[in-house]
């Protein structure tokens, strides 16, 4: 079938290499002419103007946006004034659940249906497939399912869940209709926010082991340094790399995450093309908030998000404070970092 996408980036553009590979027809369009004419050289069907994009569809249209969630509404506005009653619009990208009803609502008065597709996979989703978490309509969801099929991995990537019986489910084929406009989104939120969770306990994990050698250095004895008991059970030096790939076969602790992390030490062994800044896309405050509101405990997930704050140096003016208490009811100087 025929399909649209509008944002040609990283996940964008092989989602319609992906689409084509299954036979799909796609029209593509992106503010940069040069995406746009690179998977034209590549069969799909290349457009310079939304209303050229949206020409170049058959009607009813369908279309993918895949764009950062602060320009979804951006788009929207240029897109829907040449799409008509009946035509889809389904968002990919990472936007709030909660803009998804409200973008629903408003395109309705025109006739235009609205979904919220959740997407996984990153740039490996070309080979590996995109995991969908998919909201809305019924009707919607029916017509457009032989896309989310193409997208998502299929029933040969993961072995089936013993003693699992359920005929009609697309689950175990990686793409599922979540609910309502909405649900999408809601399930890929907190799909981040485990994702956050995950990374942190990786990253934590490593840490330790890269620091279990400290009792060979040097710690001076003084009021504001706290003394290693036994500096002679911290004497491993140990090769994280090697690591990474030990616990990539039979560890409970395997999964792709750490695959990923086996590749980033082959690749840069002290990972010195990295700085310790961790952004935050949104998601998981989001379903902080999420958990605050249902009053569900969340305290992992909540730990690993304040820790990718403090990361981007927002801890700074609370470490003075602390720094300058300690000044104050004891006299204690800050030590430079060894």
């Amino acid at each position: 079938m025929q399909l649209g996408m509008i944002g040609l980036g990283r996940m964008g553009a092989n989602m319609v290499r992906r689409l084509m590979r299954a036979g799909h027809d796609c029209v593509v369009y992106d503010v940069s002419e040069e995406a746009v004419a690179a998977l034209e050289a590549e069969g799909a069907t290349g457009a310079r103007t939304l209303d050229e994009f949206a020409a170049k569809l058959t009607k009813p249209r369908a279309t993918i946006i895949m764009v950062p969630a602060a320009v979804v509404d951006v788009t929207l506005a240029g897109l829907t004034p040449h799409f008509e009653p009946g035509d889809v619009i389904i968002d990919g990208g990472n936007s709030y659940y909660r803009d998804d009803i409200r973008r629903s609502e408003e395109l309705a008065a025109g006739g235009l249906e609205y979904m919220d597709m959740g997407t996984s996979g990153g740039t490996h989703g070309l080979e590996r497939g995109y995991c969908l978490m998919i909201g809305g309509p019924d009707d919607a969801f029916a017509r457009l399912e032989p896309v989310f099929e193409a997208l998502a991995p299929g029933v040969g990537e993961a072995p089936p869940t013993p003693g699992r019986d359920k005929p009609g489910s697309t689950a175990e084929k990686g793409y599922l209709h979540c609910g309502k406009v909405g649900a999408g989104h809601f399930v890929k939120m907190v799909h981040n926010g485990i994702e956050y969770g995950l990374m942190a306990a990786y990253a934590e994990g490593f840490n330790i082991l890269k620091h279990a050698n400290i009792g060979r250095t040097s710690r001076e004895a003084d009021a504001e340094t706290a003394p290693l008991g036994d500096p002679h059970f911290y004497d491993y030096d140990i090769d994280l790399g090697e690591v990474a790939e030990l616990w990539r076969r039979g560890s409970v602790v395997g999964s792709w995450l750490l695959d990923l992390t086996a590749v980033s030490y082959l690749d840069d062994p002290n990972l010195d093309a990295f700085t310790g800044s961790v952004s935050d896309s949104g998601e998981g405050r989001w379903t902080a908030v999420a958990a605050i509101e249902e009053g569900v405990p969340a305290p992992v997930l909540n730990a690993a998000l304040f820790e990718r704050f403090a990361s981007q140096g927002a801890d700074e003016h609370a470490n003075r404070v602390l720094n300058a208490m300690r000044f104050q009811f004891g006299g204690h100087h800050v030590k430079p970092s060894a």
